[in-house]
Formats: structure tokens, C-alpha cells, sequence
């Protein structure tokens, strides 16, 4: 029940008939009126608290096209976050070819994923004036660094940021998706609560080192994704072992399980562990995601590994959301056949410049 407490002073003189309780207070008489609010009222107020700490914020629109929205965050830059969300696209290509998967990079000030996916050029503009995505690997990008130049940094306020996430959100003509993946910036800010709140997302994975120092910000990143209502899908604990190429000795550089302590005081899953491996950081400046370009490589078995873990778990928890159940043989690597990737050929610079 709420309660109204009015602290009224008054020097010397004393209030009556309003069910006060008079308390001397020096020279003067403090008259406590209390007022107790019946159900209806207090139900009513509620109401009004949450309707004013609501304005202002958008409401939440489906991105035109686009089926399932799956975001990959983590609290500390550096971590593997950009790998691991290219590698995620990649993972839901292969494992069903007739999806259609498509990778949103909304790191504005560091975006990644146009070298990654060794992606460059502007975006054509469609006839109704939307961005179209850049394509390769069968994946279809966008990302602010199709938009400027690879050297010019985006000294930008909170204001031009969140007008160029807006244009990323709603000006990109996806066609037809099953999966977007969204590459996110590190930390909680502006570009976190703009995303999660203005469309609809399917679930988030967290991506950490096992480091103390990682793990602090994956936590603040976790809880940040269940304050705006977005079910965190499992942590993926990246480089979390060195093995030295020539004598086998495994090195826990970043310290050791790490993540998985993490995720058990978070009663999440871990969805599994990436060594630090020298080929998937060389596959990955070079713009050919190892997953792609050395699918029989032991480094891209771990990947393998820790992505039919997530697909799985998604498609569990999509299915289970939309009231559907899900068969075991359409999940990656549990008891079905994986399906080969069907990967597009690049296409060439194009030659729209759009200005935002």
C-alpha cells in the first residue's frame, strides 16, 4: 500500500482535524498527515509510474524481411566477438542451405566485419531507396564501413550514432531472412539499448575470454540483456587454451574456465570454448573465415563444435518460444546429416555512394 507523508512545520500553531500526529520540534510543532491509499488507488498509481518511465522509448518493429534476429555481444573489445558472430553466420549457412543468413555490423566507431568477410565498395541503393547488402560466403552484410572510408575515424556525438543505427535498422532491404546476425559494440550503452530496444531479438550470445578483467564486462552484458527483456542464449568462452605447434604443451594464457564459472552464477549455458589458434586469427585478417576456407582444419572443428552447440540450443529455444517443437534432425550435429554450405561469389565493388 502507498503512503502520503506530509512533513508540515509550523511555528506555534496547531493543525487539527486532518489526522495528524503533532511531534514538538524546537520553538515549533511538526504535523505528520498520513494518507493510506486503498487498492484501487495503489493499482492506479502503478499504472501511471509505468506509463511515465515509458515515454520516450521506441516500440519495438520487426525488421521488414527478417525472421529472427540473433545478437552476439560481449562487455570488453578484444575478445572474439566480431569472429565469432562471422563464424555464427557461416555455422547457420552450413547447416541448413535453404536458409538464408544475413550479418549486420553495428560497430560504428570499429566496425569489423567488411575485412572479415573481405568485403569492400558502397551499397546499391534500391529503387525504393534502400541500402542493399553486400554478399559473400552466401552471407548478406551491411555495415558502416561499407559507408566511409577504411582509415576515417567517425568522430561522431551520441545524437549522429544512433541516426546512423536507425538507418542500419530500417534503411537495409534484407529480402528474405531466416537469420540476422548482429555484430554489437562492445559495452552497455547508447547502440546496446537502441538495438534491443527498437526490434524484436530472438535471443543473445555472450563471447569472453576467461580472463577476470573480460569477465567482469561479460557479466555487466549479461545483465544488461535480461534488464531490456532479451533471453541470453549461452556464453562462448574464446582463447580459452594456447597449444604450441611444436611441442603439443597447452598454455591457459587467459586463465582457465574462466567463462564457465561465470556461467554457472549466471545459470547459463556455455555453448563451448575456442582455443587461441594462430590460423583462425590469420583466416580472419585475411577475409576468409576459417570455418569457409580450411573446413578440415582441427581449428575449424573447434569452431564447428562450439557453433552446432548454438544452433541447436537456438533452434530449441526459437522453437520452443513460437510453440513449435523442434526434431533432432534438423539441428547441426545432433543425430542429422549437415548440410553443405552454398556459398555465393563475391560481388564486386558497387559504385552508389550513399551519404548519411
Amino acid at each position: 500500500m502507498g503512503v502520503w507523508r506530509r512533513l508540515l512545520v509550523f511555528g506555534g500553531v496547531s493543525l487539527r482535524g486532518c489526522g495528524g500526529v503533532r511531534v514538538p520540534l524546537g520553538g515549533s510543532r511538526l504535523v505528520i498527515c498520513r494518507r493510506q491509499f486503498s487498492g484501487a488507488e495503489s493499482e492506479t498509481l502503478k499504472q501511471r509510474r509505468s506509463q511515465i518511465m515509458s515515454r520516450g522509448l521506441p516500440k519495438q518493429k520487426p525488421i521488414e524481411g527478417v525472421k529472427q534476429v540473433i545478437v552476439v555481444a560481449s562487455g570488453k573489445g578484444g575478445v572474439g566477438k566480431s569472429t565469432t558472430a562471422v563464424n555464427l553466420a557461416l555455422a547457420l549457412a552450413a547447416n541448413d542451405s535453404s536458409k538464408a543468413v544475413g550479418l549486420l555490423d553495428v560497430d560504428v566507431y570499429g566496425p569489423s566485419i567488411p575485412k572479415m568477410m573481405n568485403l569492400k565498395g558502397n551499397p546499391e541503393l534500391s529503387q525504393s531507396n534502400l541500402m542493399r547488402p553486400l554478399l559473400n560466403y552466401g552471407i548478406a552484410c551491411m555495415s558502416m564501413g561499407f559507408l566511409v572510408e577504411e582509415t576515417a575515424p567517425l568522430v561522431w556525438r551520441g545524437l549522429m550514432v544512433m541516426s546512423a543505427i536507425e538507418k542500419l535498422l530500417r534503411q537495409v532491404d534484407w529480402g528474405q531472412l531466416d537469420y540476422l546476425v548482429v555484430d554489437m559494440p562492445p559495452g552497455t550503452g547508447d547502440v546496446q539499448l537502441s538495438v534491443s530496444q527498437n526490434i524484436p531479438i530472438s535471443g543473445a550470445v555472450i563471447v569472453s575470454t576467461p580472463q577476470d578483467i573480460a569477465l567482469m564486462d561479460a557479466h555487466k552484458g549479461a545483465e544488461m540483456f535480461r534488464k531490456v527483456h532479451v533471453p541470453v542464449l549461452g556464453l562462448v568462452q574464446n582463447m580459452s587454451v594456447f597449444q604450441c605447434p611444436k611441442c603439443k604443451h597447452k598454455t591457459h594464457i587467459f586463465g582457465a574456465d574462466g567463462a564457465r564459472r561465470l556461467a554457472r552464477t549466471l545459470d547459463l549455458d556455455i555453448l563451448g570454448d575456442i582455443p587461441l589458434h594462430l590460423n583462425i586469427r590469420e583466416a580472419s585478417d585475411t577475409g576468409q573465415p576459417i570455418v569457409f576456407s580450411q573446413p578440415e582444419s582441427d581449428e575449424s572443428w573447434d569452431l564447428f563444435c562450439v557453433f552446432r552447440e548454438h544452433v541447436w540450443r537456438m533452434h530449441v529455444y526459437i522453437h520452443h518460444v513460437l510453440g513449435s517443437p523442434a526434431s533432432e534432425e534438423e539441428g547441426l550435429g545432433h543425430g542429422g546429416q549437415q548440410a553443405g554450405p552454398s556459398f555465393l561469389s563475391f560481388l564486386e565493388p558497387l559504385e552508389s555512394v550513399l551519404h548519411i
